[in-house]
This record gives structure tokens, sequence and C-alpha cells, in this order.
């Protein structure tokens, strides 16, 4: 997905957040911004949101000195969703279909989202989302791509979602791989915080190597594009990593949640509306 006009404001947005985060000192908080508006002059419209917003934030922490400005954030999300864990795998085991209703679990928690300007409720939220139909619902290809496949790629994004995102993949009876942002961006899921919601007891975890709050190709590691190419099936969790790969060519189906307007009319759908939808 490319970079659109209306992605420019919304970086400002987020730097602006992020450095009041860190830093306490107005003139500080706009030399900040005055150099990120000097490099999102210059910004190629035709590369995916994620790279820019990984030269974004680079500028970011180089400024405020702050590597992990959401990391109190992170916990907070993840305590939160934890505590709801045990009531969600109640309510799968009264569902007529778990792995459905794990998907729409999964794309609920895709809420949690630090990059996005909006407000969100976990508990009322999550639970509302089982009540509701997908927007876009390629569940019974998704059935089928399972049923044929000896593993799958699962790419994880946000902290809090992750802990669904668990759940789903406890779902599945094959071995799954969980991918995880090599360094710590906005409130995006790292090992470090993989391993302390435990899906390393469900799956084994790598890094695609990128620093980008998306799984933007020319920043991961060979390794990591190598796998990507030959997994049987690929499952795309959230915004970035469909920024980021929208147009991959392979066995891809995205879950999410389309919470800003640009990434709605990119995938054709009202803003607000759950995605399970094969790649192209």
């Amino acid at each position: 997905m490319k970079t659109y006009l209306d992605c420019i404001p919304c970086f400002m947005e987020q730097a602006l957040r992020a450095s009041r985060i860190s830093l306490d000192d107005v003139a500080e908080i706009k030399h900040v911004l005055d150099k990120v508006g000097e490099l999102i002059k210059d910004i190629p419209m035709d590369s995916p949101p994620p790279e820019i917003a990984m030269q974004v934030y680079s500028l970011i922490y180089e400024k405020t000195g702050d590597r992990d400005p959401y990391s109190q954030q992170k916990q907070d999300h993840m305590e939160k969703a934890l505590k709801l864990y045990p009531h969600m795998e109640e309510v799968l085991e009264e569902s007529n279909d778990r792995i459905l209703s794990a998907i729409k679990l999964a794309i609920a928690g895709n809420v949690i989202d630090l990059g996005v300007n909006k407000t969100f409720n976990i508990e009322e939220d999550i639970l509302q989302s089982l009540h509701e139909d997908l927007t876009i619902n390629d569940y019974q290809q998704f059935q089928k791509q399972v049923a044929n496949s000896d593993s799958i790629l699962y790419l994880g994004d946000n902290t809090g979602e992750a802990v669904f995102d668990k759940l789903l993949i406890e779902q599945f009876d094959i071995p799954v791989t969980f991918v995880v942002r090599e360094e710590p961006i906005l409130n995006d899921i790292t090992k470090k915080e993989a391993q302390q919601i435990g899906i390393d007891e469900v799956a084994e975890i790598v890094s695609s190597g990128t620093t980008a709050p998306g799984n933007v190709l020319s920043t991961c590691t060979p390794e990591f594009r190598e796998t990507l190419n030959k997994a049987d099936m690929i499952i795309s969790k959230g915004q970035g990593n469909y920024e980021s790969l929208s147009d991959f060519d392979g066995p891809i189906y995205f879950l999410l949640k389309a919470k800003c307007p640009v990434i709605a009319q990119d995938i054709g759908i009202p803003e607000g509306g759950s995605v399970l939808m094969k790649g192209e």
C-alpha cells in the first residue's frame, strides 16, 4: 500500500504524542516536530506508511533519548488483556465454531493501536466483537488453507492484541511460527512481550528483523523473507502489516480492524470494519 496525503498529518500527530511522553519542555517538543516535518517533506509517496513511520520514530527516539516511550502502556494493555483471557477461553468453549470465534476475538484485539488517535475500551470492544459480522469474511478459503497447510506463519502486530492472537493460535493443530518486531516501535510486540504473554508456549517466536511498525520487506532480514516466501499459510495481523504486505503474492490472510479512513478506503470498506481477507 502506498502512502496517502492523509498519512502526513497522522505522522505529525504520532510524533507529537510520542514526544509528549518523553519530554516536558515545549521548545524541545517543537524541535522534534520541526525535524519530523523536514523529514516528511521529502518522503516518497509510493513507499508504504510503515517505512516512513520507521524513519519518523527513529528521529523521535534520537531527539528524545527514549527508545521505548510506550513501554508502560504496552504493559498496561497486556495486563488488561491477560485478565480477560480466562473468560475468553470460556467463550470459545461454548462456541459452535471455535476458530471463527477466536478469529473475531483476535481482530477485535486490533483496536489496541497507539498509531491511530482513537479511544478504545478493551473489555467492551472485545466482547461486542463476538456479536458482529465480519465486513469481509473469507473464512471458507481460510479453513481450506489451514487444512492444506503443514504450518502457519503468524505475523504479530500490537502487544495487547497478541494475547488474543495466542487464543487463536491455540486452535490450530499444526505448528505456528509467531513473528515479532526486532526493536520497540509504537506498542508493537517484540520477543520480550511475546514471552511475557506466553506465546512461546504455543508457537516458535522469531523476529522479522524490521524496526518498522509493519513487515516492510526491504527492511526485513533475508532469512525472514525466505521464510515468508516458503510459508504454507500466512496470517497477517493488523494495519501495519496490511500496509506493508497488501501487494504480497502468496497464501496470505489479513486480519484487522480498519481503524483509519485511509486503510478503509484502500480496502474498500467502511471505517471500523472487521476484516478476514485473502490476499490478492
